[in-house]
């Protein structure tokens, strides 16, 4: 797969483009992408993923923090090599682009830069300023400038759309499963072991503390996870807890990543790490004391060793 960061020297065979954000390359994409790739072979095309970073929300309301994405763009560059891509073009998100209307779109870039022969776009597409563009007018400029267009019908899974938004959702309420299920992979999570509290190795439960690498990437919510871990190659089975450490920490609002890694020692302090996400274990709860705590987290263990084995 060749990747563009620009359209100054960008050329394609036949070029059969589609357009988005894809945020999680969830199955949903990948519906569009294998049909991408199946007109490329079947005219002797080459498929083109335009995509743009940073994500737009970032530069149109920049004083907005709440930003969170499935996939940090070195992951979503991974999933679309994997779905077969020729080409993907990642343009810079600006302000400038952002006020392109799409007939203007479609002309200076669609056109004038990438030649495309085809597109294809989701069920929902909307691109251009105010989200205008949406496929009614796209049949116009279709005819206008003389290119074939696609559109596809959303991909349900147990009757329900699969999109970004819904799989956002799943994850923030930790509901991976679903999450997993609507993506086609398991959610993962890559951070810095970073210094903790070290009570888990006070209890017989030593932890890593994970910092996430990128401010914006999705955190599942609280609760107790069966995950598998992967550092430096190998791949371990373990359990992780996301929340405030309520039988410790006083402070709510102080969120930890913390994960125990069965059949491992020595330290991993500094070192990046991966955490997959397999299926929930349990709600973060307040113990009264250590001593049930620990008996719960044996419980735990034998949970994740079901769900991971």
């Amino acid at each position: 797969m060749r990747i563009s960061y620009d359209l100054d020297n960008f050329r394609a065979v036949k070029p059969i483009v589609t357009i988005g954000t894809f945020d999680g390359v969830h199955r949903g994409h990948r519906k569009i992408l294998d049909r991408l790739t199946a007109i490329a072979r079947e005219t002797g095309g080459e498929s083109v993923l335009f995509t743009f970073h940073p994500h737009p929300r970032q530069i149109l309301t920049p004083e907005e923090h709440n930003l969170r994405l499935i996939n940090t763009l070195e992951e979503k560059i991974v999933l679309i090599e994997q779905a077969g891509i020729d080409h993907l073009v990642i343009y810079p998100f600006t302000r400038e682009f952002s006020l392109l209307t799409y007939g203007e779109f479609v002309k200076q870039v669609l056109i004038d830069q990438i030649k495309t022969a085809c597109l294809v776009v989701g069920y929902d597409h909307r691109f251009g300023k105010n989200r205008e563009g949406d496929f009614e007018y796209l049949r116009e400029y279709a005819a206008k400038y003389d290119f074939r267009i696609e559109r596809l019908d959303p991909l349900l899974v147990n009757e329900a759309r699969v999109s970004s938004t819904r799989i956002r959702k799943a994850l923030e309420s930790g509901n991976v499963r679903m999450a997993n299920e609507y993506l086609g992979y398991p959610f993962e999570l890559h951070g810095r072991v970073i210094e903790g509290l070290k009570v888990g190795r006070i209890i017989g439960f030593p932890t890593a503390n994970i910092e996430a690498s990128e401010v914006t990437k999705l955190i599942p919510g609280y609760g107790v996870y069966a995950v598998k871990i992967k550092i430096a190659g190998n791949v371990f089975n373990g359990m992780l807890n996301i929340g405030s450490r309520p039988t410790f920490n006083q402070n709510a609002d102080n969120r930890s990543i913390e994960v125990n890694i069965f059949d491992f020692s020595g330290s991993l302090y500094g070192e990046e790490i991966t955490l997959i996400f397999m299926d929930k274990i349990r709600e973060e709860q307040k113990f009264p004391g250590i001593e049930a705590l620990i008996e719960q987290l044996y419980r735990d263990r034998e949970a994740a060793l079901q769900i991971l084995t």
